[in-house]
């Protein structure tokens, strides 16, 4: 009962213990179960499975709002109240949250198994975690008096659609609208990820850098962030309309200023520091991905009878080595930070970064570069088994240190 007790008592003592804890396991999980749907439609081990949910979409929903979310919460949770010099989050509501969501999952994957009306339960079950934390950071922001609160207005914004991506899909496995299952993936990818790591790059990673490296100057131009916001508000918008000819205007402006935020952020001398490095190289993504839809849109435009001649490539650029490099960063950081661990990345880990920058590479090279393409299924696969081994072994090197107390002795 002791052990049990101090157990649950260091899993609480912080809000990002356990929904990192829970993050980290969903990251381990949706993508074993990924593989295996993989390894038998393409035949290379196991048997096909008929789901009760189509397994595109019941990936997409995993990806985007049933594994970023437990980062992104235990992010915000913890920056909030500093940010703004607010009330901390009182337990009650970050364990709360966890254990909706949680839940919530649990039910997604029973009913992928058993019934959809299954997974339209655990669907709402994670709903009902989302408002919760929702809930308590606007409350932040709104009591928030004489502070910036630019940075946590957009994430909030960005929350709220979260929310709607959620009830979208809830309505899609209810009515078979396939509006809603479109508006819950791109509202997913446009309006919720892509504005909250936007602007938490934007405000942490110059001040980190300002940190460690010497003679640094902090670049942070809000009317860059204010374009960029724009240009992925457009961009969603385009795409939810179908004018995927017309992506490139934003796509490629995008790409611009983010690319000239790396340069002006110290992508290059970020390396002196590993720990630095992985937010740097993890925001390069960002520019690259964008140059990617750019070009996509661009070719569709010039002939627009022609399949998109990047297939998933830009949109695996984005997710995998921008949000999930930028969440695997951030989550280091924190925790490090949060343990009472110096701010150190040790080399391990280093490699696994490395490693998930592979698994993104091996990922996009087929629809990339033509030759490669009669090789597609076994580098799809072989992209997923990467990314599951390094999370994998990123998880089994953080996720104790969530049970445990802190080793300087603080609270926490």
């Amino acid at each position: 009962m002791q052990n049990n007790s101090g157990f649950w008592h260091h899993l609480s003592a912080a809000p990002h213990r356990s929904l990192f804890l829970v993050g980290a396991l969903q990251g381990v999980f949706t993508l074993i179960w990924w593989l295996y749907d993989l390894s038998g439609r393409y035949a290379v081990a196991g048997t096909f499975i008929a789901w009760s949910t189509p397994p595109t979409w019941a990936h997409a929903f995993l990806m985007i709002y049933g594994f970023f979310p437990f980062f992104i919460f235990g992010f915000l949770f913890t920056t909030y109240p500093n940010w703004m010099n607010g009330e901390k989050i009182p337990p009650r509501v970050y364990m709360t949250t966890v254990l909706l969501m949680t839940g919530g999952i649990a039910l997604f994957y029973a009913g992928l198994v058993y019934n959809q009306s299954m997974v339209a339960l655990g669907v709402l079950t994670m709903l009902a975690g989302f408002g919760v934390a929702f809930n308590a950071l606007v409350r932040i922001l709104l009591a928030a008096k004489g502070q910036d609160r630019r940075h946590a207005i957009v994430t909030s914004a960005a929350l709220f659609m979260g929310c709607l991506g959620i009830a979208a899909y809830l309505l899609w496995l209810i009515t078979d609208v396939h509006f809603l299952l479109s508006f819950s993936r791109h509202a997913g990818v446009w309006f919720f990820l892509m504005p909250i790591l936007l602007a938490v790059s934007h405000r942490m990673i110059p001040f980190f850098s300002s940190r460690v490296l010497q003679d640094y100057v902090i670049v942070r131009p809000y009317w860059l962030l204010w374009i960029m916001l724009a240009c992925t508000a457009t961009h969603g918008i385009l795409q939810l309309s179908g004018q995927i000819q017309y992506l490139w205007i934003v796509d490629f402006l995008l790409a611009a200023c983010a690319l000239y935020l790396s340069t002006r952020w110290g992508l290059l001398r970020s390396f002196q520091v590993s720990l630095l490095a992985v937010l740097h190289i993890s925001f390069a993504w960002l520019g690259i991905a964008m140059l990617l839809y750019g070009l996509q849109s661009y070719f569709h435009m010039q002939n627009p009878e022609s399949i998109p001649i990047l297939g998933l490539a830009p949109l695996h650029a984005l997710a995998i080595g921008y949000f999930a490099s930028m969440v695997l960063g951030m989550a280091s950081r924190v925790t490090l930070g949060h343990s009472g661990r110096p701010l150190e990345l040790d080399g391990f880990t280093w490699q696994l970064f490395i490693g998930f920058q592979a698994s993104t590479a091996v990922r996009i090279l087929p629809e990339i570069i033509p030759v490669f393409g009669s090789f597609t299924p076994v580098l799809y696969l072989l992209a997923g088994l990467i990314w599951l081994a390094c999370f994998f072994l990123w998880a089994a090197h953080f996720v104790p240190i969530y049970w445990r107390p802190r080793i300087d002795g603080k609270p926490g």
